[in-house]
């Protein structure tokens, strides 16, 4: 089976890649490359370097399929929260990979199989590469915008590549910051030290970062609070990896949580408390939508547990 995809603008080819949902990483599109399963206007490339051109076809014969098996629908609680002709909305779960990866278990459900059985109860053909328009991470919950075809798939993501979306998250965290509201303007980059992880000191080559936070609510004895955080780019890991590098990471963080956030923890924090909770965009029709997704049940428990106002009482917009 062959997946193709048409260039819309300059950039590396491993970087375009990685942006594409069966994919989803520039490590795994390196490999691709090296691989030889790689074609640019139909002639092997092998270079992850390769800058392209606008209008350039690049093509991926067999290698995911094989790896991966057909896509196959499977039922997953995925609650639709907004939707029309060319996309929809959904609340991703938590705990739930977006798609199919390397190291993965043959059978995992992944969101794009969830979002695959989504299309069949609607009829709407489904392009497994033209779906998910961006990612969150496997424990992160809320928004996540989903395309129908993949004319709309590329007009959307053109909007993330642009920053015309507008992301905002809410993440609880150790501690309180110094200012009540600030921008953290902190490139980021792979780790040196843990391949797995990002960072704005012992890093890679580093891209740009920036998020905004707001402090929506101070926790008892100013051992936790909820922010509200703008995301005004999108690399990955970005605002657990800005929180911490403040010195407040996110509660439930096994990656980038320190000793001062996981004795925290012991007090019942069982889930990232992270989450996508609102999503405004240009639908493909020209009309401008908001969406907010309500916390997990987990995030909210562990809010009451803390002594936390509900979200709408902290945040009346909420």
């Amino acid at each position: 089976m062959q997946h193709k995809w048409t260039v819309d603008r300059r950039q590396r080819i491993d970087v375009f890649l990685s942006l594409q949902a069966k994919i989803g990483s520039r490590a795994k599109a390196q490999k691709l490359l090296k691989a030889g399963y790689i074609a640019l206007n139909g002639v092997p490339l092998k270079k992850a370097s390769y800058v392209l051109s606008e209008g350039d076809n690049v093509a991926i014969i067999g290698a995911l399929e094989e790896a991966h098996g057909a896509m196959h629908p499977a039922d997953l609680p995925l609650s639709v929260l907004y939707e029309d002709d060319a996309c929809m909305v959904v609340a991703k779960p938590a705990g739930v990979s977006m798609h199919p990866g390397a190291g993965m278990r043959k059978g995992t459900v992944t969101v794009l199989h969830g979002v695959a059985k989504l299309f069949e109860d609607r009829n709407i053909p489904f392009h497994p590469s033209s779906v998910l328009v961006h990612r969150l991470d496997k424990e992160t919950t809320g928004c996540l915008l989903v395309a129908k075809s993949p004319d709309a798939h590329r007009k959307l993501q053109k909007q993330f590549q642009e920053r015309a979306v507008q992301k905002q998250y809410l993440a609880l965290v150790a501690g309180v910051p110094r200012l009540p509201r600030a921008m953290i303007d902190a490139p980021i980059g792979r780790s040196t030290s843990e391949r797995t992880k990002m960072s704005v000191f012992s890093a890679g080559k580093l891209r740009s970062a920036r998020t905004t936070y707001a402090i929506l609510h101070v926790g008892k004895d100013s051992v936790c609070s909820l922010l509200l955080c703008d995301l005004l780019t999108g690399r990955t890991h970005q605002v657990r990896v800005h929180l911490a590098s403040i010195g407040h990471p996110i509660l439930g963080d096994t990656a980038y949580g320190t000793e001062r956030s996981k004795a925290i923890e012991i007090a019942g924090v069982d889930t990232l408390c992270l989450h996508a909770w609102k999503l405004q965009f240009t639908a493909p029709s020209g009309q401008t939508v908001a969406v907010i997704a309500p916390l997990s049940s987990k995030f909210s428990d562990v809010l009451a547990r803390l002594n936390f106002p509900k979200v709408k009482d902290a945040f009346p917009n909420a």
